[in-house]
């Protein structure tokens, strides 16, 4: 062998070696997932970071698994989302597109917690993009998820999206519990959305349970609407329908209801403004229709003007003639305060010249109804009632004005 060929033969073995190296060094995880980890981060304005140990794999369809994984505005202190794993497997095209083709097989998170503060803050700074939706043909699964609001947040989330594509449908499997304002809620619904982009149609079938400490309220409800994200996140047109049933001790009330308006959600709570209701009662339960608002933040607060289609036959009875009479009862109701529903409510109801204008624990005078004639004959409130014309025992009254006192009620009652 001639000596030039020795030196051609040594280059070439040296060239071999060399790239071996890189490329064990390019496939290293410890160099491997921080270099994807940036190149995601840098695509959408945030650092990411993961400190454990990362794994990939390259047979078959290839595989990038990052552990504790941080993602945050840059200088931020309260991260966006972190995560203990993120698992992402992509096919061989999508690799030799080095990123123009935005398809993936599969996304799984392990244990995401998402500060919706933080989300907003980052997604406020977002330029307008149009970057198109990503396609994960295998979809999305999370478990153990976490979304942290102020005062709220969803615990023990878990959420299986079947596939994910740009303009075709979203199917959804969510699981969960909500705690905050006093109340917690078991959830386990379906969800689907014509397309995910703003204006897409929304569906929601499932159960949910609000519980207090004093009560629950098993329902399963469908919902519907129109998906708005132009300011933050909110749903226009929604419509939501419940067959629920009020549990508390041994008293368990059936009722329907249907609730409409447009709803939007916030870091803080969530709020319904205008607000219509209809509420089908059985029992003690009443029926009535009514407009208003209602909101969830620090504290709830419900405003309501509506009507009562009668005086429920389960109720105290009215004395005559007020009993007698087939008028219409409109009201006007006002809460706020715990979101468990223990704080004071105000009412006023009116049938004819009759007017009843009270202050009330709702939990109290549900009692006092459930209790009937073994408790005493007064119920719980504070308040006064005006009529022309009452009859009592044979007797008739005029100019009656009726003042009820109740020394746990303040004087002053939540603005109607």
């Amino acid at each position: 062998m001639t000596r030039r060929r020795k030196i051609a033969l040594l280059v070439i073995a040296a060239a071999i070696l060399a790239g071996v190296v890189a490329l064990r060094w390019l496939l290293d995880p410890g160099y491997l997932v921080p270099t994807a980890l940036n190149l995601a981060g840098k695509s959408l304005g945030l650092e990411i970071t993961a400190s454990g140990i990362g794994e990939y794999r390259l047979r078959g369809t290839p595989q990038l698994v990052a552990r504790n994984v941080i993602a945050r505005e840059p200088g931020a202190k309260t991260a966006v989302l972190t995560a203990e794993r993120v698992f992402i497997s992509v096919p061989w095209s999508t690799l030799r597109a080095r990123g123009r083709d935005l398809i993936a097989n599969r996304l799984e998170l392990d244990a995401p917690v998402l500060d919706m503060a933080a989300f907003q803050a980052w997604q406020s700074k977002r330029p307008p993009s149009t970057t198109p939706i990503p396609t994960l043909a295998s979809g999305i699964g999370i478990v153990r998820g976490q979304v942290i609001g102020e005062g709220w947040k969803i615990d023990n989330l878990d959420a299986e999206l079947k596939s994910l594509a740009p303009a075709k449908p979203l199917r959804a499997h969510l699981r969960g519990r909500y705690d905050g304002n006093g109340l917690t809620a078991p959830i386990d619904v379906h969800a689907t959305l014509t397309k995910p982009a703003s204006g897409a149609g929304v569906g929601i079938a499932g159960q949910i349970a609000l519980e207090s400490a004093q009560w629950r309220l098993p329902s399963r409800i469908t919902l519907s609407a129109k998906l708005n994200m132009e300011s933050g996140l909110g749903l226009q047109g929604a419509v939501l329908a419940a067959k629920s049933r009020y549990v508390s001790g041994n008293t368990s009330l059936p009722f329907a209801v249907a609730i409409a308006g447009p709803l939007q959600f916030g870091d803080s709570g969530l709020s319904l403004r205008p607000a219509g209701l209809a509420l089908r009662g059985q029992e003690t339960m009443p029926t009535l229709d009514a407009g208003g608002a209602f909101s969830l933040y620090d504290d709830m607060r419900i405003d309501l003007d509506g009507s009562l289609a009668d005086w429920p036959a389960a109720w105290p009875a009215l004395p005559a003639p007020l009993g007698h009479s087939t008028s219409p009862l409109p009201f006007v109701l006002a809460y706020g305060g715990p979101g468990d529903l223990s704080g004071i409510a105000a009412l006023k109801l009116q049938r004819d010249d009759t007017v009843f204008d009270v202050r009330f624990h709702l939990f109290e005078v549900m009692e006092w109804i459930d209790a009937s004639t073994q408790g005493s004959p007064l119920p719980p409130i504070a308040g006064t009632l005006k009529t022309p014309k009452l009859e009592i025992s044979g007797a008739t009254l005029e100019g009656v004005e009726v003042r009820l006192e109740d020394p746990s009620m303040p004087t002053t009652a939540p603005a109607q």
